[in-house]
């Protein structure tokens, strides 16, 4: 039996039709849509008709789109997603990214379902019934090691999607109430607020600050681009950037980025690329220079300590090195620092570490004139948030991808035929009616033939070469090359769209138990049929999600690897390890509090919702104002 290569994805984020046509013009082999309604990210939905547009689109180059119904769905929201579900299937739409196990009850079409990151996806029992149940891949959640995802690989045969580049959740995935609790927004509904990008302050049981006013529960933003390789021996065949909010200049940087660095990687034997046709980028991309907050490889080899963004949740951008020399209009950058223009966006840290921002005036060599200098210090570091001739070439480029296509003319019993066959073997062929007259200038002839044949125009395919095989060259007038050239064009389309490979839906299996008896409310069953599901396949036990409105004061909103202890140097775990006066708690600008417990054994964290200290302090005047 022959080995065949494996098929690797680049998979994009798109937040509309054309950001994610950009997204396959710069190299994605997939990207990932919201639907109109029932997407974890709201503000991202996008109407049946632009989908449409972006599926035809990708389909040309054999690139597939996935649509996100990913949200927890209530009991009257059922028929309407089944019938939404329903319509991106006959438009194309080559499988559908899912948090509610509730939606396999429904008469579903036979798209291929992906189990999304939001289903806590996490271990090898988790990820294996999952398989069973009838999923095709699953989303893998993004705070596991390669060791685990290679455990998960060595016990399941779904195919694997990991994250590699963008945001990241602090809490584990589908698992955060956090949002919901302080004010009814859920992150599972696609409403999160992001209350791990506010203030908090940290509080010891002496009610002393520990530390004051700072983002303690953002993160930088995940970039593994260098740790390609061992994502794919370790078993993940799509790669996932984040960002269904991002702009059309983020995506196309950072998959253009990714895409250079994945194909040095496809051999051709082990691994290939899932779609067809190669980018040709107008720019250098740089991962630096679109949004980021600092970037972090989080826990793929282990915790990274430097994870954290405590100073800021905004974008930083690339680093341009420390300040040298401060002066009244400007500062001075160390040498080797990159070249900065007038117009860019710079940023750093002032004497209090918060963020300043400014715009750069003038430059000559390492100096620059800045617009405000608001707590700029000799020693800061800088960076730019805003390269405006980078940006200026994004928005410009005409990034394009072309299929290849190998041209074959030759004589024919009714006159000559043109035969195209392109990169993946698929091949058309179309026929000129008329008598043959050998050419007075055979050689001006051939001459007309490969650039008339070669002008591809604006389609899809790049002529990667032709074979005249002709024993005598014969005359053909051009429209008639033109003519020749269009038809089998055309018919190579529509071939490849007749062989475009479907996804399938995988069959479930009977009688597979999930591998747990109870579900606390973080199972997210919000509806009857998740209910219904879950019974059938062996919990006994079930308590109904948060947004079915439970009153989430003193319960669990939030498991995290991320760890303040560790942090702060406390973790039990690290030598000579600082002593703080635990309990310990947070609280935010509003005053919510937020209650912590460290899991240690398991290097987690829990944050608990404890109310909000200022309602407290106030219900309590008006107590004692009333004599009570």
């Amino acid at each position: 039996m022959v080995n065949r290569p494996l098929p690797v994805e680049l998979l994009a984020p798109a937040r509309d039709a054309d950001t994610g046509i950009a997204a396959i013009n710069a190299g994605a082999d997939a990207v990932y849509i919201g639907a109109a309604r029932f997407g974890a990210r709201e503000a991202a939905g996008n109407p049946l008709e632009d989908i449409e547009r972006l599926i035809a689109y990708a389909h040309r180059y054999w690139a597939r789109v996935y649509v996100t119904v990913n949200t927890l769905l209530y009991d009257e929201e059922l028929d309407e997603a089944r019938s939404l579900i329903w319509k991106l299937y006959e438009i194309g739409a080559d499988a559908l990214i899912i948090q509610d196990i509730g939606l396999l009850e429904l008469d579903l079409p036979p798209l291929a379902l992906f189990a999304s990151t939001q289903m806590h996806n996490h271990t090898p029992e988790r990820v294996r019934f999952l398989e069973q149940a009838g999923f095709s891949r699953v989303i893998l959640a993004r705070e596991l090691t390669l060791e685990q995802i290679r455990q998960i690989r060595a016990q399941t045969s779904i195919e694997l999607e990991g994250f590699i580049h963008g945001a990241l959740c602090v809490s584990y995935s589908g698992q955060c109430y956090l949002s919901y609790a302080l004010g009814g927004r859920s992150g599972n509904r696609g409403q999160c607020a992001q209350p791990c990008r506010r203030l908090y302050s940290l509080y010891g049981a002496d009610g002393q600050a520990v530390v004051q006013n700072r983002y303690l529960l953002s993160l930088k933003d995940l970039n593994l681009s260098d740790h390609l390789q061992d994502l794919l021996e370790a078993g993940i065949t799509s790669f996932k950037i984040e960002g269904r909010l991002k702009d059309r200049a983020y995506v196309m940087n950072v998959v253009a980025a990714y895409r250079q660095r994945l194909d040095a990687l496809l051999d051709g034997e082990r691994f290939r690329k899932a779609s067809s046709g190669d980018s040709r980028v107008d720019f250098s991309p740089d991962l630096r220079k679109t949004f980021n907050r600092g970037f972090t490889t989080y826990f793929l080899k282990g915790r990274d300590p430097q994870m954290a963004s405590p100073f800021t949740p905004k974008s930083v951008g690339e680093p341009l090195g420390k300040v040298v020399k401060v002066w009244k209009d400007g500062c001075v950058l160390e040498d080797g620092a990159p070249e900065v223009h007038a117009g860019d966006g710079i940023c750093y840290l002032d004497g209090d570490n918060v963020l300043q921002g400014t715009v750069v005036l003038k430059v000559q060599g390492n100096r620059l004139w800045l617009e405000k200098m608001e707590g700029l210090q000799r020693g800061a570091l800088m960076f730019r948030n805003h390269d405006r001739l980078f940006l200026q070439q994004l928005e410009k480029s005409r990034t394009e991808r072309k299929i290849a296509v190998q041209f074959t003319l030759r004589e024919d019993p009714q006159g000559m035929l043109l035969r195209a066959e392109d990169e993946d073997g698929n091949f058309a062929e179309s026929v000129w009616h008329g008598k043959i007259t050998p050419a007075l200038n055979p050689d001006r002839m051939l001459e007309t033939f490969q650039r008339q044949i070669s002008s591809l125009g604006g389609t899809e395919f790049t002529c990667g070469g032709i074979r005249v095989l002709l024993a005598t060259v014969p005359f053909l007038p051009v429209q008639a090359i033109n003519s020749l050239r269009r038809e089998v064009v055309e018919r190579l389309r529509a071939e490849r769209l007749r062989n475009f490979p479907r996804m399938a839906r995988q069959r479930a299996e009977d009688g597979v138990r999930f591998p747990a008896e109870r579900l606390s409310f973080e199972g997210n069953v919000l509806n009857r049929l998740a209910r219904q599901f879950y019974l059938r396949h062996g919990v006994r036990e079930i308590e109904s999600a948060a947004e079915a409105g439970l009153d989430m004061r003193g319960r669990k909103v939030m498991t995290t690897r991320f760890c303040l202890r560790y942090q702060l140097g406390a973790c039990p775990k690290q030598k000579n390890p600082v002593r703080l006066p635990e309990p310990l708690y947070l609280e935010d600008e509003l005053g919510n509090r937020l209650s912590l417990r460290f899991r240690c054994a398991e290097c987690v964290m829990e944050i608990y919702y404890e109310g909000n200290a200022r309602v407290k302090e106030v219900s309590d005047d008006i107590l004692y104002r009333k004599g009570k």
